[in-house]
């Protein structure tokens, strides 16, 4: 080989380095900023889209800057995305939240919910409030062993005036949360309504903690599992896709 077809080798394989480390540092800033990542599978040429769901939802205020966030905003387009995108051939949501935004976590469960793509959800950590929805908007849930649902009535923060209006208002709310849960899962409204108005659970409170296995006997996530049975669901869903 002569020495200019040399030089040529080695300038194309450093190129290919360097496109690979810029590539790599793209996905890192987005696992970084978004919690989000593309993995491609490169036997069957599936592409599964990664999202997470931690700490808390953020609605249309901004948290304080200590406060672990998912931004609705972020979630909302990347969702879009997925739907049009012909790369990606599948969703999986990681969840580790303590619930936040009704309106906005709403919003995210409905853009789940109505992808055309196979989807699945794994509960980690724990999936509270209004990540209960969240989680059983996919196609197929899964939750670890050691994680938590809380299902509780609807909270305000700040002035609430205490007439029969609001109280109609709350009630809508929660009918709104309880009519998507049982339409995305096997629980029925009236079990999931004394769940959340349970008193006797939750310490000075209202509502009820299910733990791993407890959620799947109360029909709310479809199967106990880690990391390895949502991948293997997700792919067996594609398949049959």
């Amino acid at each position: 080989m002569s020495k200019k077809k040399q030089n040529g080798q080695v300038k194309n394989e450093n190129g290919k380095e360097k496109n690979d480390r810029e590539q790599q540092k793209l996905v890192d800033e987005k696992i970084k900023e978004d919690g989000q990542v593309v993995l491609k599978h490169e036997e069957n040429g599936r592409n599964i889209h990664l999202i997470s769901i931690i700490g808390e939802v953020e609605g249309h205020e901004c948290l304080g800057g200590n406060t672990k966030t998912t931004k609705y905003e972020h979630i909302l387009p990347q969702l879009a995305a997925i739907e049009d995108s012909d790369e990606v051939d599948g969703l999986l949501v990681l969840l580790n939240t303590v619930g936040g935004d009704v309106e906005a976590g709403l919003a995210i469960a409905e853009m789940i919910a109505s992808l055309s793509k196979p989807t699945v959800s794994l509960v980690l950590g724990g999936s509270h409030s209004i990540g209960v929805p969240i989680a059983v908007s996919t196609d197929y849930s899964y939750i670890v062993p050691s994680a938590t649902m809380v299902i509780h009535p609807v909270r305000l923060s700040g002035m609430v005036i205490g007439v029969q209006q609001t109280f109609d208002y709350f009630r809508q709310i929660q009918d709104r949360i309880l009519n998507f849960i049982e339409s995305h899962c096997g629980a029925k409204k009236e079990r999931l309504e004394e769940l959340m108005m349970e008193t006797e659970i939750l310490t000075k409170d209202v509502g009820t903690i299910l733990v791993g296995e407890e959620a799947v006997e109360e029909k709310i996530i479809d199967g106990v599992g880690g990391i390895h049975e949502a991948f293997e669901k997700l792919r067996e869903l594609m398949e049959d896709r």
